[in-house]
């Protein structure tokens, strides 16, 4: 009798774990190595003569024929700011939204990289194989549009990122979480879920940004002539 294959999962962080910056983790499936974002960190108080703090890489370096690509979550600073830097040691491919691919862009062109760097689009409905792992993503609320939540699938379940969210019920950009996505996720099993935690212990609802938006409207509709 034929025992059913086990790929050989691991999961960890070179960083953004306790701290507010420089997120990246690293999912191994088998031999394949998967990273989700490359952000930076801002120095603290104590760390003069530094202008950014970006993660460790050696492992990934040490390792670098085993990459297969870096996922991005959303565009800000602390998941993609470090990317360029990563790039220059690890050029391997990134995959990302059309707003986040295009906030990168711009770093990659800064940094002389851009020409030398593969870039894939991606949405909330793609499905990938990469290397061995099928990969798909789920929409999700954030202060940043075209956020997702990446889905690592693996014989002993599904390794899930949430990216930073929020489930916001009235978005800006009128695209709500696909929370049906997510149940179905659930459903089928998730070996690990590593999900966003900030501000997970404030209970009150919000929509500061709607109030926002119509403050916005309703000044640029009393402006005269062009509005930057």
């Amino acid at each position: 009798m034929s025992k059913e294959y086990i790929e050989k999962v691991r999961v960890f962080a070179l960083g953004g774990v306790g701290e507010i910056g420089k997120n990246m983790y690293v999912v191994e499936v088998n031999d394949d190595i998967l990273v989700v974002d490359a952000g930076l960190m801002f120095p603290d108080d104590d760390m003069l003569g530094v202008d950014i703090v970006i993660p460790d890489v050696s492992y990934l370096v040490e390792n670098a024929e085993r990459v297969q690509g870096i996922f991005l979550t959303h565009g800000h600073e602390d998941h993609i700011g470090g990317l360029s830097y990563v790039l220059k040691k690890v050029n391997v491919p990134v995959y990302g939204t059309k707003l986040t691919l295009g906030l990168v862009e711009e770093k990659l062109k800064e940094a002389g990289i851009f020409r030398h760097t593969t870039l894939h689009l991606i949405d909330a409905n793609s499905r990938l194989t990469v290397g061995s792992t099928q990969v798909s993503f789920f929409r999700t609320n954030h202060s940043i549009p075209d956020s997702v939540g990446i889905c690592f699938e693996t014989s002993q379940g599904a390794v899930v990122h949430t990216g930073d969210f929020k489930f916001d019920q009235t978005p800006v950009d009128g695209k709500q979480a696909d929370i049906g996505k997510m149940a179905a996720i659930g459903e089928r099993g998730v070996l690990c879920l590593l999900s966003d935690s900030t501000n997970a212990e404030r209970l009150e609802r919000r929509n500061q940004k709607q109030r926002l938006v119509k403050g916005f409207q309703k000044c640029l509709k009393k402006q005269k002539g062009e509005s930057l």
